[in-house]
């Protein structure tokens, strides 16, 4: 009895969300040879394929339209660059460093690549792992289930919702619901100010009539068959209060889909939970990238999509064989104030995608100061004019971080208050 198929190509992309399928449109037209995405779903196009409202493709297409037909953009601009992109194509483990077994309608094959991106994204934690108490009713959802029963299915989830979290995808989730019929009406956060831009959550408390909680979390969710209610708790009272809703939908708290890179060996991040990654986007493992919202969960669909765009260079070196000698690296670390910073290691003369390194903040900070440290010694120091926000990526300049010794000794980057206001705007001038 034979084994399965053996399949190859030269680019073997896993993934065909933003990040995966702009990869695949950015290397085919530069490469002789095959690129292949694999995707699990029926349909390709991640995330934004659900999301059936305005705001995709502003930094990546310069346009604003809806998730779906910035998933139509990327599936055609895949399809024109001559990239391969297959289906319900289910990639469940590794028989070798860069093959992968795969399980389809049409059976079970081994792939392969002589390179290897992985693009797996994230994916919003689920009730269960937020350990929120109580019954275990139908109507609770997150995100994603939400917009798939709604936009796949065309089917509403309730009547009245709760929404857990302040994020921008807890916005989207509001679209949605008001989309649906499901009228949301509350939105809860355990921070104490929403974690979304200030100006998106006036508009969306206007546009939505939708009140916004803060310091509040989901102690309970009250409910037999179907959600009747929850149980809130003010975090500085400790007082409860119960609100009437038919349906919960539990937004943010993102963990990347790192269940291959696990497979594979590959080092992860204990901060990010995905595959470590270098500055030019390569894991541990020589020949295998990793890109997008699985190396720091989660980022915009247009950001993740310039993750794509950039890793491009980088493959076509190395199939090549010009991809530069091994280049001396320093781990980066997230101070107190930081979940993770990303990318995890800084190699030397390679900056960055879009020359910045990203950063997921614990608490809100007006002005943060950044700083870089080695060592034991402050060796950058600079205020930005923008906040720092939980639920939000804080963009780095990676120039602040060229000024350390690429050495055994780690970095750590960390944001602080900003003492005093005059500093505020003398640091503003300098940066603009």
């Amino acid at each position: 009895m034979t084994g399965p198929n053996l399949v190859t190509s030269d680019v073997l992309i896993i993934g065909a969300g933003p990040s995966g399928l702009t990869a695949a449109a950015t290397i085919a037209p530069c490469l002789r040879g095959q690129v292949l995405v694999l995707e699990r779903e029926m349909t390709p196009g991640g995330i934004p394929r659900h999301s059936d409202h305005m705001g995709y493709g502003l930094r990546d297409m310069h346009t604003f339209i809806t998730g779906p037909a910035y998933a139509r953009r990327l599936i055609d601009n895949a399809s024109r660059a001559g990239a391969g992109v297959r289906t319900s194509a289910t990639v469940t483990g590794w028989c070798a460093p860069r093959t992968v077994e795969v399980t389809s309608p049409e059976g079970r094959e081994r792939i392969s690549g002589r390179a290897i991106i992985l693009a797996t994204g994230a994916r919003e934690r689920p009730r269960a792992a937020r350990l929120i108490a109580g019954d275990r009713p139908a109507g609770v959802y997150t995100t994603g289930q939400l917009q798939n029963l709604v936009h796949i299915h065309h089917r509403s989830p309730g009547t009245s919702a709760v929404i857990v979290g302040a994020e921008l995808v807890s916005w989207s989730a509001a679209m949605t619901l008001r989309q649906a019929g499901c009228r949301p009406v509350l939105m809860t956060s355990v921070h104490s100010r929403p974690e979304s831009p200030a100006a998106l959550s006036a508009l969306g408390r206007i546009a939505f009539r939708l009140p916004v909680r803060t310091r509040t979390r989901v102690a309970l969710i009250i409910g037999k068959r179907r959600v009747h209610a929850v149980e809130l708790e003010d975090l500085d009272t400790r007082r409860r209060a119960t609100v009437t809703c038919d349906t919960v939908i539990v937004t943010g708290d993102w963990i990347p889909d790192n269940e291959l890179a696990r497979l594979a060996g590959l080092e992860l991040d204990p901060h990010t939970l995905g595959p470590i990654v270098d500055t030019s986007q390569a894991t541990s493992t020589p020949g295998i990238y990793a890109i997008g919202n699985l190396t720091h969960p989660v980022d915009t669909a247009d950001c993740a999509a310039l993750d794509g765009r950039a890793i491009a260079q980088t493959v076509i070196e190395y199939l090549d064989g010009d991809a530069p000698a091994p280049a001396a690296t320093t781990r980066v670390l997230p101070g107190e104030s930081l979940a993770w910073v990303s990318p995890g290691i800084l190699k030397r003369g390679i900056a960055p995608p879009r020359d910045r390194f990203l950063a997921w903040p614990r608490e809100q900070i007006p002005y943060p100061t950044i700083t870089v440290a080695q060592n034991g010694h402050t060796i950058a120091c600079r205020t930005l004019p923008w906040p720092a926000s939980p639920g939000r990526i804080l963009r780095i300049p990676s120039s602040l971080l060229l000024a350390a010794h690429v050495s055994d000794d780690p970095i750590t980057v960390d944001i602080h208050p900003t003492r005093h206001r005059r500093a505020i705007l003398r640091k503003r001038t300098r940066v603009a």
